[in-house]
């Protein structure tokens, strides 16, 4: 079995230092899609070092995403990269990231669920530097064929669909080459970038990685919504509900309610088929 849930559960957690500094933080922010118009004060704020500010979630891809890679590769996991999708992602900031950093990361399985014909593997990151906690994440991997090992099914909820009309509706592009800029910023799955791959795995072209539209929709929910201010932003969640390709347009619908903000996204060129479900944003 690829997958021994008690030996990964009961590993020590993986410990790594990582670091960070303006360009990482400029790449992973150009790989969303900022800088469109390039001189445009708001935009500014990501790209330019002398403005710059750190949208949260880059929390996922500091030091080159070692958080899920660490996971991955825990005691008892042994997967084909083909076979796995992520299911969802949560990020809590305990307090801004800085544009310069260097900070310690603690990782481990926290839990793996049989699913029937997938397993789940819920893997956790926690990253702290000198002046004390930054930032804890966690993601949901779908693992397809892996399930049926007689373990926990685990809980599955889902949001009910905001009622009314958006506050908002936001289109984002997704240029042709966006996965190819994303993927520099550590996810080197070859199911974003290489053809035959994305079709041993199911896909007809290779697609957008979840956590690209992912952050653009928190780029969307703060510059829409938040005056620009990623400081405030405490927790950021989702659920990817489908995959969305390079060359296609994100709709992205936000709700605003007391102290959050809820969002959905879908790709409009295939008839506003579903990318993100369950988003919450909460903020001060």
């Amino acid at each position: 079995m690829p997958i021994d849930a008690a030996k990964a559960v009961a590993a020590e957690p993986r410990t790594t230092e990582i670091h960070w500094g303006h360009k990482d933080v400029q790449l992973y922010h150009l790989g969303l899609g900022a800088g469109a118009p390039a001189t445009d004060p708001a935009e500014l704020r990501y790209t330019l070092e002398s403005r710059l500010h750190v949208l949260p979630s880059f929390a996922t891809v500091a030091g080159g995403g070692m958080g899920v890679v660490g996971g991955l590769s825990a005691p008892g996991i042994d997967v084909d990269l083909a076979a796995v999708l992520h299911g969802s992602q949560t990020v809590e900031l305990h307090r801004p990231i800085p544009v310069e950093g260097r900070a310690v990361q603690t990782s481990r399985v926290a839990a793996v669920y049989d699913k029937g014909k997938a397993a789940v593997l819920v893997l956790r990151s926690e990253a702290a530097d000198e002046d004390g906690p930054l930032w804890t994440g966690d993601a949901q991997l779908f693992v397809r064929g892996e399930g049926g090992f007689g373990g926990e099914r685990g809980l599955s909820v889902r949001q009910e669909c905001p009622a009314g009309e958006p506050d908002h509706t936001v289109l984002r592009p997704i240029r042709e080459d966006q996965a190819l800029l994303y993927r520099l910023s550590g996810d080197r799955n070859p199911l974003h970038a290489d053809p035959e791959f994305a079709e041993r795995a199911g896909f007809d072209r290779p697609i957008l990685h979840g956590l690209c539209s992912y952050g653009m929709t928190l780029k969307a929910v703060v510059d829409t919504l938040l005056d620009g201010d990623v400081t405030r932003v405490r927790t950021y969640g989702t659920r990817f509900a489908g995959v969305v390709f390079p060359g296609e347009t994100l709709r992205i619908r936000l709700w605003r309610e007391p102290g959050r903000v809820r969002a959905t996204a879908c790709a409009v060129e295939r008839g506003d088929a579903p990318v993100l479900a369950d988003t919450v944003v909460e903020h001060e």
